[in-house]
C-alpha cells in the first residue's frame, strides 16, 4: 500500500477590518451619537441651571449668616458694576451683599455668568433685607429661567425667618412663570 503524503497549507490570517465593516461601525456610533445629543444638551442645561440656584440659595445663606455675625442688617440685591444695588427686578448680572448701615464696600459679590448659558434670574423684590438678632428677612421668589421656558425653571423661595428652599413651583403652589 501506498502512504500519501500530505503537506500542511500555510494558511494566511488576514488582520483588522474590511472597509464595509468599518463604514457599518462608523454608521451605527453617528446614529447613537445622534440620538444622544439632545440628551446630553438637556442634562447641561439642568446642570447649568443647578449651578445657578445653588449660588442664588448659597449667597441667601451667608446673607442671613453676616447678619447675625455682624449684629446689623444685610442687604441682598442684583448689581451690574459689583459696587451698588442696581435696583429692578431682572438681578442676571450679580449678586451684592452689602450692609446699609456700615456705608462701607460691598461685603460680598458673587458673579453669575447667565449670560452664556441663557438664563435669566428675576425676583419679585429689589432688595432682601436680613434683620440681625430676630431671624427675620424679606420675603421673596427668585425664579432662574433658560431658553426652554416655565417647564424647566426653577425658584430659591425666601421665607420670612431667611431661610432658602428650591422649588419647581411658587410659594402658593403655583407653576412658575418665565418672561
Amino acid at each position: 500500500m501506498l502512504a500519501a503524503r500530505f503537506t500542511p497549507e500555510r494558511l494566511t490570517v488576514e488582520k483588522g477590518f474590511t472597509f464595509i465593516e468599518m463604514l457599518v461601525a462608523m454608521a451605527v456610533m453617528a446614529t447613537l451619537g445622534l440620538l444622544a445629543t439632545p440628551s446630553l444638551r438637556d442634562y447641561l442645561r439642568d446642570c447649568r441651571r443647578a449651578a445657578t440656584v445653588n449660588a442664588v440659595a448659597h449667597a441667601v445663606y451667608t446673607a442671613r449668616a453676616l447678619a447675625g455675625a455682624l449684629g446689623q442688617s444685610v442687604e441682598l440685591c442684583a448689581s451690574t458694576d459689583g459696587r451698588n444695588c442696581g435696583g429692578g427686578t431682572d438681578w442676571t448680572g450679580s449678586l451684592l451683599l452689602r450692609a446699609p448701615a456700615s456705608g462701607s464696600a460691598p461685603l460680598r459679590v458673587v458673579p453669575l455668568s447667565l449670560d452664556r448659558s441663557r438664563q435669566s434670574l428675576r425676583s419679585n423684590r429689589e432688595v432682601l433685607r436680613f434683620a440681625p438678632l430676630a431671624p427675620s428677612a424679606t420675603t421673596a421668589t427668585l425664579i432662574v429661567c433658560d431658553d426652554r421656558g416655565s417647564p424647566a425653571a426653577a425658584a430659591v423661595i425666601v421665607s420670612r425667618t431667611g431661610r432658602p428652599r428650591i422649588a419647581d413651583r411658587d410659594a402658593s403652589g403655583r407653576r412658575l412663570t418665565c418672561p
